[in-house]
This record gives structure tokens, sequence and C-alpha cells, in this order.
């Protein structure tokens, strides 16, 4: 053999290596987000299963609240209904939930009685440590999400994304930066 055939060998193999390598970076970072994901899962099946217990400690209150009791439990059912996974329709859902169940949360302003309930107030404090425990599993997932974007987005990665079929995932972005209003 030719010493530009062992050139081209070696450019090849060079160029497989790189590939092999990029691919299980790519690998890698999926793997990191969906892992994220997961433990946005479980924040957000522990959050489900406090909203029914906490719109029927409203309800003996609240009555008259009914629409947003309604909203609440209508959100809650779609949101377990959810088909499983990474999906930005499901991050909607849950967005809206969440906007709600802090709505649900600040009636406890408007009816004293609602405030001084144990159960409501144990319920509320769970509610709270979950949505906190959720707000640092999404900024991990983003972050995850993130870094994959940019490796799919970046030359090299680009090309050996493309030609795997690589995908990018879904932010889980929320709408805090506005104050809930409350209607009394």
């Amino acid at each position: 053999m030719s010493g530009a055939a062992w050139g081209a060998i070696g450019i090849l193999a060079a160029a497989l290596i790189a590939a092999a390598w990029i691919y299980n970076r790519l690998i890698s970072d999926r793997n990191l987000a969906r892992q994220g994901f997961a433990d946005i899962d479980v924040q957000l099946k522990r959050r489900a299963d406090l909203v029914p217990q906490l719109v029927e400690a409203v309800r003996g209150y609240a009555s008259h609240e009914q629409a947003l009791l309604t909203s609440v439990a209508e959100l809650r059912s779609a949101a377990v209904a959810a088909k499983p996974g990474v999906d930005a329709g499901r991050f909607d859902t849950e967005r809206d939930l969440g906007a709600k169940l802090k709505q649900l949360l600040l009636l406890q302003e408007a009816y004293p009685q609602l405030k001084a309930d144990a159960n409501f107030r144990d319920l509320s404090a769970k509610l709270v440590d979950t949505e906190d425990h959720l707000q640092y599993a999404r900024r991990f997932y983003n972050g995850a999400v993130k870094q994959y974007r940019n490796r799919l987005e970046s030359f090299p990665e680009v090309v050996v994304a493309r030609a795997f079929g690589f995908a990018p995932l879904p932010f889980f972005e929320t709408e805090d930066r506005d104050a809930v209003k409350v209607q009394l």
C-alpha cells in the first residue's frame, strides 16, 4: 500500500473516532436532561397527590370560590392524564396548574378561618416544599437541556446530531415573573 492510502485510512479512522466521541457526548447530554426530567416528574406527581386534599380543605371554607376549585381540579386531571415523558404541552399544563395553586394558597388571606385550619396549613407547607423542590429540579433540567441544545447546534456536533436524528428537548419555562392576581 502506498503512503497516500495509509494517509486516507488514517484520516478516515480519525474521523470515525471523532464521530463516535461526539455521538457519545450527545447521548450523555441527552441522558442528563432525561434524568433532570425524571426529577421534575417525581415532584409533579407529589404535587398532583396534594392537590385533591388541598381543594377539599379549601372547599370547606371557601365554597363560593367554585370556579377556582374547578379549574384546579381540571388542570390536575389534565396533568395526571398527560402522556409520560418530556412534552412541551405537558409543561404548559403544569405551569398553569402551578399558577392556579398559588391563587388557591392566597385564598387564606381572604378567609382567616382557612388560615387557622391545621390541615390546610400542613398541606400548604407540603405544597410550598414541593414547589421549591420542583423549582430546583426545573433549573437542573433546563441547564442540562441548554447544554444538550448547544451541542446540537455547534460544529462539528451538528453534523453527527443530524446524521443520527438527535432532536432538541423543550425547556420547562415558568411564568413566575408576574405577581399572581387574586380577586376577592
